[in-house]
């Protein structure tokens, strides 16, 4: 018998609907929210409306495209958290209505993890290869930067964390210093592109261990453009693209220095690089190079499936449904990593 898996996304702002049957990714559909880029972030109020309006719309599309009706299901796995309490709500209570409806077991999933989970999504008829255990995964985002032992498909070690701000939330702030528009991440990597990563440097933080920081970074950037703009207001304009090629190059630097460090502490050389920052070239590539001066196995998700959707979900429920890790109804969505 197959076992089918319905996956749902709505963490933040992508309303997002996928289908994994037997660990082979069937469909994965997203629905983007453009309403946010005029506010220049996320605002949650608005995100909430727009996956109540997306939600039916997608999962209805991600069963078709997948040759699916909803009572082939095994289970329904949605994005318990972390994320935006409201958004969360509204995938949340869909996953469970269904379920009930169509009778098969919820799995509630761990947002981060999936993220992880994604290095595992292969399409029908595709060959790839996936990280033996235990591997190292330099998991960026937005909201999280961590250094994560997998031992399996379900047990985590966190052996390093930023202690402030995240690696994505650096990217988009210093992006807004530089009035860039939301989300400033994806533009910072297009700008560096044409951009001199070595023509400005920034104080960086000296963190012991594994762990990160990136808000001392941010403060130099931030005093550097304010200190260049007296002597010339136009500074931004002119040097935008050496300025992201250079931000760029000192955030990759601080993540793939502490991943090195861990690679050469614990002796694991399958290295997989995961969540939302994932999707950025610069650091990408990064990683290509140093994977091969240090000889590892290097995995990274297709961009299409680094930021936020509901493929890596379905995987992550396709795995704990093998284990029989279901989720009741009364379960809530848990806004805070903490909470999960």
């Amino acid at each position: 018998m197959n076992i089918t898996i319905l996956g749902i996304e709505s963490s933040c702002d992508d309303t997002s609907a996928a289908v994994v049957e037997d660990g082979i990714l069937l469909s994965n559909r997203i629905a983007n929210q453009k309403v946010h880029q005029e506010y220049g972030g996320v605002v949650p109020e608005l995100a909430s409306r727009a996956h109540q309006q997306n939600i039916i719309p997608v999962v209805e599309t991600a069963l078709r495209e997948a040759g699916k009706t909803p009572d082939q299901m095994s289970a329904i796995a949605y994005t318990r958290g972390p994320g935006l309490m409201g958004a969360l709500l509204v995938g949340s209570s869909f996953a469970k209505g269904l379920a009930l409806a169509i009778r098969v077991p919820i799995i509630g999933i761990n947002h981060l993890h999936a993220h992880i989970l994604s290095v595992f999504l292969a399409r029908k008829n595709e060959t790839r290869s996936f990280p033996r255990f235990p591997f190292l995964c330099l998991l960026v985002s937005g909201g999280h930067t961590q250094i994560i032992i997998m031992k399996d498909h379900l047990e985590i070690e966190i052996i390093g964390q930023t202690i402030d701000d995240a690696a994505g939330e650096a990217f988009d702030k210093c992006a807004k210093v530089m009035g860039l528009p939301y989300p400033g991440g994806p533009m910072i990597d297009k700008l560096a592109r044409e951009g001199d990563p070595h023509a400005f440097s920034f104080g960086k933080p000296v963190i012991r261990g594994l762990d990160f920081s990136f808000s001392g970074l941010k403060t130099s950037f931030l005093y550097f453009l304010r200190d260049r703009l007296k002597d010339d207001p136009d500074f931004v304009r002119k040097n935008l693209n050496n300025l992201s090629a250079s931000i760029q190059e000192a955030i990759i630097d601080s993540l793939t220095r502490k991943l090195i460090r861990a690679s050469k502490e614990t002796g694991i050389r399958e290295i997989a690089v995961a969540g939302g920052v994932s999707a950025n070239s610069g650091l990408r590539e990064a990683i290509h190079r140093i994977g091969a001066h240090w000889n590892w196995s290097v995995f990274i998700p297709e961009a299409q499936y680094a930021t936020d959707n509901a493929a890596m979900i379905a995987i992550a429920g396709y795995h704990k449904y093998l284990r029989g890790d279901f989720s009741s109804q009364d379960i809530t969505p848990a806004a805070r990593f903490e909470q999960l």
